[in-house]
């Protein structure tokens, strides 16, 4: 792992640690994953055509959605994308650490099945 790569996941780390308390708890169980690139196949499904326009993806079902009859899948995550996300703060000027922060909540907001309202008073919220 290379010294950005460390300092993106640190950033990522915090991100989450600055959510609050309940938040957190109920987000436990989803993987944070950084990747530097979304995969051609999922630009493709989402019909994006540039690897720089999806900057995070949560993968899984969505807690509404989910019963108690469900048979265990694979683990809910969330995927950050590095390179788009340091080009896209750097484009809009906004600080790397903010737009991390912004992309998290948004892709574990799915996970909950919040709406960008909802998303946007966590955000808002102090640690």
């Amino acid at each position: 792992m290379t010294d950005i790569d460390t300092q993106f996941r640190e950033m990522a780390d915090r991100a989450f640690q600055s959510l609050p308390q309940q938040f957190r708890e109920a987000a436990s169980e989803v993987v944070i994953r950084i990747a530097d690139w979304p995969e051609g196949e999922t630009l493709q499904h989402f019909g994006i055509r540039s690897a720089f326009g999806l900057l995070g993806l949560y993968h899984g079902v969505a807690l509404p959605f989910k019963t108690t009859l469900d048979s265990p899948q694979n683990a809910d995550m969330v995927t950050l994308y590095r390179i788009p996300i340091i080009a896209y703060a750097r484009e809009t000027g906004e600080a790397l650490e903010d737009v991390v922060r912004h992309v998290l909540i948004h892709e574990l907001g799915h996970h909950f099945g919040f709406s960008d309202a909802d998303m946007a008073v966590i955000e808002a919220a102090d640690a």
